[in-house]
């Protein structure tokens, strides 16, 4: 740890980044400088998941959370977006035959992703009790490294801190990345009428070398249709 003042700077404090930070660093630019990213969102009507995400928790003790039904939900368009579920290495585009997904969960210096594997052929509550372990893991530093590792697709969400839209850096070599912002009630027009409506944006970043502007549209509407109407969510 140093301190310092040079010329017209003020005074400044440096420490040497933590590890993980180094590493997040090093793999953020890379992947900025590498692949070429693109952004979509939509503004999704998430008054039926809400009211599933309650019917679902009641009488249960450990509670269902919003995100268990994204990742289920996300799972379940990539089995029908193979494109989706890929990434551009060397000249060439490598289909995974896994649903894989990963997890932004911030922790001490920085952020992991631990990855529920196979998520596609796992039930609501399957990947609730996973993931929950999943991030307890990371956070109590017991996250083993192959638990990291093998993701095809990743999910961030930062709706529990009040963002309501953000676009998130792909995690490589995977090339897409969805940003899920806060669930809000806001004014909208039905039969021309204004109402309170519940919604929540979410932002699909693509590596345009992997996926194509109208390949990532197609999962996104779809994606935005089940989750409006989720009752599919529970087969």
């Amino acid at each position: 740890m140093t301190s310092a003042s040079a010329g017209n700077e003020p005074p400044f404090r440096e420490e040497d980044a933590p590890l993980l930070r180094k590493l997040i660093a090093k793999r953020m630019v890379e992947s900025k400088l590498r692949n070429p990213h693109f952004y979509l969102t939509v503004d999704v009507d998430v008054e039926k998941l809400v009211a599933m995400r309650q019917t679902l928790n009641a009488g249960r003790e450990k509670k269902i959370s919003y995100n268990d039904l994204i990742l289920k939900a996300v799972a379940s368009i990539l089995q029908r977006h193979p494109e989706c579920n890929a990434s551009y290495v060397e000249d060439k585009i490598r289909y995974y035959s896994e649903v894989n997904i990963c997890l932004a969960v911030s922790v001490e210096g920085g952020l992991l992703t631990p990855t529920v594997r196979e998520c596609d052929k796992k039930s609501i509550i399957q990947i609730s009790e996973e993931a929950s372990t999943l991030v307890e893991k990371a956070r109590t530093k017991k996250l083993r490294p192959k638990e990291g590792l093998g993701g095809t697709f990743t999910v961030s969400n930062l709706g529990m801190f009040g963002i309501e839209e953000f676009a998130a850096i792909i995690n490589p070599p995977q090339s897409l990345i969805l940003a899920v912002g806060a669930i809000r009630s806001t004014p909208v027009v039905r039969d021309g009428r204004v109402e309170v409506g519940t919604r929540m944006k979410i932002t699909l970043s693509c590596d345009h070398k992997a996926v194509d502007g109208a390949i990532a549209a197609g999962f996104l509407a779809e994606l935005k249709a089940l989750l409006e109407n989720p009752a599919q969510l529970e087969s």
